[in-house]
């Protein structure tokens, strides 16, 4: 078989073709919850934050920088001599370093409290990456849901042509009064003025999911509404690992190490100098060394309230945690509740209510035809049907984000 090749021209035809036989690229909720994971700015500054925390503990626990010392000592400032540096023996020029030193104890303290930020940053992280996971599963169903729905819409015109139809050929057979082709076109408005509704919901929707993935948020959906296995037993026997609660404990850590922290004010820290002083070649040069100690002698009004302060502050943390367990306990409860009633409620929809209003809608079409009812039977059984069928994917909506919830919330702690 002979091969001809192909020329630039063709050759670019070609591949433009191709690229638009390709199938259009959507975003799957798998996908979205991997770009949250880069693209989430929140997760950016939490990572951030843990970087600061562990930047911070480095020094924690080093002596502080010396204090280098330049000065004159001993200048006159009367009589003839006054301000010569070189008139009077104890006339000296000074040069000398300083070192303070805490108490063990303060620096053991410090790094303990250093390494307690860094945990109580790193599991804030942990909560912000669950968060962003939740928000954006939240966000990508809202916006599937509303895709659905519109989807929904280019059947429901579909049936409205077949009942304008249905209606013209009544009118022409004589059947019908020329008052009903108007009706099937009313239907259709009202259907374009809920499809506006739902495409501003997209919108809003579209925008919700932009937040955390960025511009991918505009892309197709695929796929399909989850439904992620709801243990109740399991989730409660979890409640005191969500998460957010685990999130007090190295809170608690970090006000703990706050409170010995300042506790080792009241033992007193040190300091050294040592100077060299410069004197005229006559007298000679000197060499001192001092040592300074603090004396916290009034604990009662300096050392103790911080101590209290530091304490108040634990306690407000054990009952935030306590009232925080019982919001969670709270939510818990309310989650599981809702998603037991939108799940019945969706099977009871898709078992009953939907065929029910289809042949509702089918029975009174027939009976319209035959002349037995009118057409006003007809378009509210149609008007049922269509509450029914957007019902329907609201039922399955809530139950996907109820499950997303609970899911979420719980993740970490099945990790």
């Amino acid at each position: 078989m002979l091969m001809f090749p192909l020329s630039p021209v063709r050759l670019f035809g070609a591949l433009v073709v191709a690229s638009l036989s390709l199938p259009v690229a959507a975003l799957t909720l798998d996908e979205a919850l991997r770009l949250a994971a880069r693209e989430a700015p929140s997760l950016t500054a939490q990572a951030a934050q843990v970087d600061a925390a562990r930047n911070v503990a480095i020094p924690a626990g080093a002596l502080p920088d010396p204090k280098l010392l330049l000065g004159l000592q001993n200048v006159p400032i009367e009589g003839g001599s006054r301000g010569r540096l070189d008139a009077e023996p104890m006339t000296m020029q000074m040069l000398g370093v300083m070192q303070e030193v805490p108490s063990r104890a303060k620096r053991s303290a410090r790094v303990a409290v250093a390494e307690a930020g860094i945990n109580r940053a790193t599991q804030a992280q942990r909560v912000e990456q669950l968060k962003v996971r939740r928000e954006t599963a939240l966000a990508w169903i809202e916006a599937l849901a509303i895709e659905q729905k519109l989807a929904l819409f280019q059947e429901l015109y579909a049936e409205n042509t077949l009942l304008s139809k249905a209606v013209r050929a009544r009118i022409s057979a004589g059947r019908g009064a020329a008052a009903e082709s108007i009706v099937p076109r009313q239907e259709a408005a009202l259907l374009a003025e809920q499809e506006d509704q739902l495409v501003q919901q997209r919108v809003q929707q579209r925008a919700a999911l932009r937040r955390w993935i960025g511009p991918r948020g505009d892309e197709p959906l695929s796929g399909q509404l989850p439904n992620w296995p709801v243990d109740a037993a399991q989730y409660q026997h979890n409640l005191h690992r969500r998460p957010e609660l685990v999130l007090f404990e190295p809170l608690a850590a970090e006000a703990q190490a706050q409170i010995r922290e300042a506790v080792t004010d009241k033992a007193p820290d040190w300091s050294w100098q040592l100077a060299y002083q410069n004197r005229d070649a006559a007298y000679g040069d000197m060499l001192s060394v001092q040592v300074s100690v603090d004396l916290p002698l009034f604990p009662a009004s300096r050392q103790n309230p911080r101590i209290a302060a530091k304490q108040a502050q634990l306690n407000q943390l054990e009952a935030e945690r306590a009232d925080a367990e019982r919001e969670h306990a709270q939510m818990l409860a309310t989650d599981l509740a809702e998603y037991q009633r939108v799940d019945r409620a969706l099977r009871r929809s898709q078992d009953s209510l939907l065929p029910l209003a289809e042949e509702k809608v089918a029975l009174s079409l027939a009976d319209y035809r035959s002349g037995a009812s009118d057409l006003a039977s007809v378009i509210d059984a149609r008007r049922e049907l269509i509450e029914t069928r957007l019902q329907h994917i609201d039922f399955a909506q809530a139950r996907a984000l109820t499950s997303a919830r609970l899911y979420f919330a719980y993740e970490g702690s099945e990790q």
